[in-house]
């Protein structure tokens, strides 16, 4: 019991630094549920679940979005625009989760695909840093319906576990002349229905039967995922201010050679 509540701790950390960082933390996880040895259907379903820890981080810092400024029509009609938009973006990943959930679990949980996944998804972000881009949107009240479905196709990327939902969406974003800051924090709003809606899924199709047991060791790696991401969203939103994603895209094109080269 305790071998396995270290491992969530480690495993709520790795989830807690990546989860909002282009690099995949699904696809981190994939590879920890290996060496960690937390494998099969409850590995797969731990490493989705406890990505919500991440989420309630994202709602606490971000707290002032998540309610209306004031219940004054106008105040209201622009607290409906924002979150209508990010409804529409996650539609298509929603979809097609849904729809290719078990088959994607089956073929494509594995390290080959999460190493190939890494790679393909640096050289997208490489592509789309080096490309000359006219940025013109820097707030989210600029962002329309067709971007907000465009960045929702965009996002579908991040099925194929180690393409990374937040690589997907910011690549999206990018591409469309989001600001860098924009791109991100746009991510992490959609992340929310996102990823709160994978974990009911997951838990929902498990029955909600985990063992006492896994319940305990899904609440810790869930509990540190929320801490640590909750201080890497800061620092995600400071470092962005100052820099590209191109060490994002190096960092995955290394580990995405390792884990080639040791893989059997």
């Amino acid at each position: 019991m305790f071998d396995l509540i270290f491992k969530a701790i480690i495993q709520g950390i790795i989830e807690g630094l990546t989860e909002f960082l282009p690099v995949s933390s699904t696809g981190h996880l994939i590879l920890a549920n290996q060496y960690f040895g937390i494998e099969g259907e409850f590995g797969n379903l731990f490493a989705i679940v406890i990505q919500s820890g991440a989420i309630l981080a994202v709602i606490l810092y971000f707290r002032d979005r998540f309610l209306p400024k004031s219940f004054k029509s106008e105040d209201l009609k622009s607290y409906a625009f924002f979150w209508s938009k990010i409804v529409v973006a996650v539609l298509p990943a929603g979809i097609l989760g849904v729809l290719f959930s078990d088959a994607i679990d089956e073929y494509l949980f594995n390290s080959f695909t999460v190493a190939y996944a890494l790679i393909i998804g640096a050289l997208l972000l490489l592509i789309v840093e080096r490309k000359q881009r006219n940025v013109s949107l820097t707030s989210d009240l600029q962002v329309g319906y067709l971007p907000a479905l465009l960045i929702g196709f965009a996002q579908c990327m991040a099925l194929v576990p180690g393409m990374s939902r937040s690589a997907s969406t910011i690549i999206g974003g990018l591409l469309l002349g989001f600001s860098r800051g924009l791109a991100a924090e746009f991510s992490f709003f959609m992340a929310v229905p996102t990823l709160l809606g994978a974990s009911l899924y997951k838990l929902a199709k498990a029955g909600f039967s985990l063992t006492s047991e896994q319940w305990i060791v899904t609440g810790v790696g869930t509990l540190v995922s929320f801490i640590v991401a909750y201080l890497v969203i800061g620092l995600f939103m400071n470092f962005i201010k100052k820099h590209d994603f191109k060490i994002f895209a190096y960092y995955r094109i290394a580990l995405g050679i390792i884990v080639l080269m040791l893989v059997k």
